[in-house]
């Protein structure tokens, strides 16, 4: 199941830049086996009382895995996008910096998105959850290239050595 999974993510060369590898999940979201990737990442983990999607890909796995597994979906936004009370952090990027935003709360969670690449965000959003009150007991996604980011502890179902 997992290498029909991966047959449905495209390698689209040279984009959102030239250099860059994107892995294009269009594919597999249209397929029949988006729910059995979905299967196979909550299997992955403790299931939590809460999923932190992050924007906006992993809003849709978050979404997916909470009305699989059941718990909550938290959003974890950019900024200005999130309606008070909520809480921020910035966090550095290769190029500058951003801003993630996340309601308060409480209760166990897992942090999810689609793809973890260098990491940035991820960390970021593990931050801030933990200042909103989550505990965060993993993080998740659909792909990780660990090419880039070899020494952080997330779960993942496709990886890229």
């Amino acid at each position: 199941m997992l290498e029909q999974i991966k047959n449905e993510i495209l390698e689209v060369a040279d984009f959102p830049i030239p250099g860059v590898n994107f892995k294009d999940i269009s594919q597999l979201l249209k397929s029949k086996y988006f729910k059995e990737a979905i299967i196979l990442m909550g299997e992955k983990v403790e299931l939590p009382d809460y999923w932190i999607g992050i924007e906006s890909r992993g809003f849709i796995f978050a979404s997916a895995l909470s009305i699989h597994f059941g718990g909550g979906l938290v959003l974890c936004r950019k900024k200005g996008k999130l309606p008070p009370p909520k809480i921020a952090l910035e966090y550095q990027l290769e190029y500058g910096t951003d801003i993630l935003e996340i309601k308060q709360g409480e209760g166990t969670a897992i942090i999810v998105d689609d793809v973890l690449a260098t990491g940035g965000t991820m960390n970021a959003a593990e931050e801030l959850a933990k200042n909103a009150g989550y505990t965060v007991k993993d993080k998740l996604v659909l792909i990780n290239l660990k090419f880039l980011n070899s020494d952080l502890s997330v779960k993942s179902i496709i990886d890229y050595e």
